[in-house]
């Protein structure tokens, strides 16, 4: 693959052979973050789970203490007075059946799909849609509710999904290139007490078996898992 001047640049000053402390990874990704735009900071870890078995899946919610920098657009499948606390509680996009049918006719322009319970028949239709987009609503997620404003405040203030893909790896946003390093910590820090609670039983060896940060347009940046693990247990 052919790099840019400004990539082969930034390249020079990452050590790809070291293990950084968190703190200084992250100082590192802000500073080598040279896009005309505020990047966003990503961490991606690779865990010691086979994703295979159903009893080493590692998934779950996590609020970020400072967000991440994006206004989420928030689409809620409800009907009643469900559909009135959605409204009052500042999501995007209210309704039942017509948006299925937007759905269905290739409209997504939404970031994430909150559902009630008693919605799930007319949403459960849209599993091939959504699904594959990361978009449909899922108890373990906490976007199957009743519980529709506190839901809806969470997710605008920073609450993220995570999930190990195929390849053991989860990958995550922390913030933005511009937020206060004391933030970007904060977040990987909240982030990775979330996904030590989440260890499955199952899991043998080390759990997390490397960890990079990295902007949009940066080179990752190694850091050491067994440090970022004994910060957060």
């Amino acid at each position: 693959m052919k790099r840019g001047k400004a990539y082969k640049e930034v390249n020079k000053k990452i050590d790809r052979m070291k293990l950084y402390e968190p703190a200084e990874a992250m100082q590192l990704v802000k500073e080598v973050a040279t896009a005309k735009f505020d990047e966003t900071v990503e961490v991606h870890i690779k865990l010691g789970v086979d994703p295979r078995h159903a009893d080493q899946q590692v998934r779950g919610t996590v609020s970020l203490p400072h967000g991440t920098g994006k206004t989420r657009k928030v689409l809620v499948f409800a009907k009643g007075e469900k559909q009135k606390e959605a409204e009052n509680a500042g999501a995007d996009y209210v309704g039942g059946e017509e948006l299925a049918e937007k759905i269905k006719g290739g409209w997504f322009d939404f970031d994430v799909a909150v559902a009630t319970p008693d919605m799930m028949a007319v949403v459960g239709k849209l599993g091939k849609l959504l699904g594959p987009r990361g978009l449909m609503p899922n108890p373990k997620a906490g976007t199957v509710t009743f519980d529709i404003e506190r839901t809806i405040s969470e997710l605008k203030a920073g609450r993220i999904e995570y999930r190990v893909d195929k390849n053991s790896i989860v990958h995550v946003p922390l913030g933005r290139v511009s937020f206060d390093l004391d933030k970007l910590m904060d977040n990987l820090n909240t982030f990775a007490e979330a996904l030590i609670k989440a260890k499955p039983a199952a899991a043998k060896g080390q759990y997390m078996r490397s960890v990079s940060v990295c902007s949009t347009m940066s080179p990752g940046i190694k850091i050491n898992p067994i440090v970022l693990m004994a910060a957060n247990k």
